[in-house]
């Protein structure tokens, strides 16, 4: 169950990129002889609703279902500036959360048998790190310590793709795949240092529909790279702008025990 869940959480997660890959720009002059990666990204800004009403948008909460084959469930991921978010995962009657506050990460996984918040490791956090940029990595990603490239293109089950690779100031690299015609994202490609291991996953997106003048997709699609078997991901809701609370990102007080060192009641077992 810790393995599937840890693979679940990287899709929300990778979906979540997608929501905001639409606000992702570097502002520079066009290039009037060649494509230039500002030129791929300004375009796909454009076609998702203009960066004005994307930079707009101040809390973003996304309601979904999951569909992994060996298990249903629902995630709800909740946004706000500058730079919080938190992701619940709903299955079998056992909620488990991440969240960062734009310092500190923290998790309560029942499903690895812990209940109260613990501290997430830095490996841990690097995902919430970027999905809690609500811009997006490649907004200002000079700036920020990235280094984005276009690639070219190439051909995503048959449709001609814009190629952009963004190499994150961590070592990460994702690769973004645009619709030539639509300029939509369809395709991201993920190679992420894990415990001294890369991991590599492929992300899937389609069916976009627009909320508050935003395109958003509505459909995902998420695994292991090259395999067939992927995380189907349904959305249901998309929420702009209401009130949330910081204390919602807060790592909450573990609760302390005031009999602690008590023998239990019920006799030893």
């Amino acid at each position: 169950m810790k393995t599937q869940m840890r693979l679940w959480m990287r899709a929300r997660r990778l979906a979540g990129l997608a929501v905001f890959a639409a606000a992702a720009i570097a502002v520079a002059p066009a290039a009037s002889r060649a494509q230039t990666v500002d030129e791929i990204i300004a375009k796909n800004v454009a076609a998702e609703g203009g960066l004005e009403k994307l930079r707009a948008v101040q809390s973003l909460r996304m309601t979904d279902k999951v569909d992994a084959g060996f298990l249903r469930g629902e995630q709800v991921q909740t946004n706000k500036r500058p730079g919080r978010v938190r992701e619940e995962f709903k299955v079998q009657g056992m909620t488990s959360v991440q969240a960062y506050d734009g310092k500190d990460g923290w998790q309560i996984n029942p499903f690895g048998g812990r209940r109260d918040p613990e501290r997430l490791s830095a490996d841990d956090l690097r995902g919430l790190e970027v999905d809690a940029d609500l811009d997006g990595p490649l907004v200002d990603y000079a700036a920020k310590g990235h280094k984005a490239e276009y690639m070219g293109h190439d051909s995503v089950e048959g449709t001609d793709c814009y190629k952009v690779r963004l190499t994150l100031k961590n070592g990460d690299i994702r690769t973004y795949y645009f619709d030539t015609d639509s300029n939509m994202l369809i395709k991201l490609e993920t190679q992420t240092l894990i415990r001294g291991e890369v991991q590599e996953g492929e992300t899937y997106f389609g069916d976009y529909e627009k909320v508050n003048g935003i395109y958003y997709p509505f459909a995902v699609e998420a695994g292991q790279k090259g395999d067939p078997n992927r995380i189907k991901i349904t959305v249901v809701k998309v929420e702009a702008n209401f009130t949330v609370d910081d204390s919602l990102f807060a790592m909450p007080a573990v609760k302390t025990d005031a009999k602690a060192g008590a023998k239990p009641t019920g006799g030893a077992r």
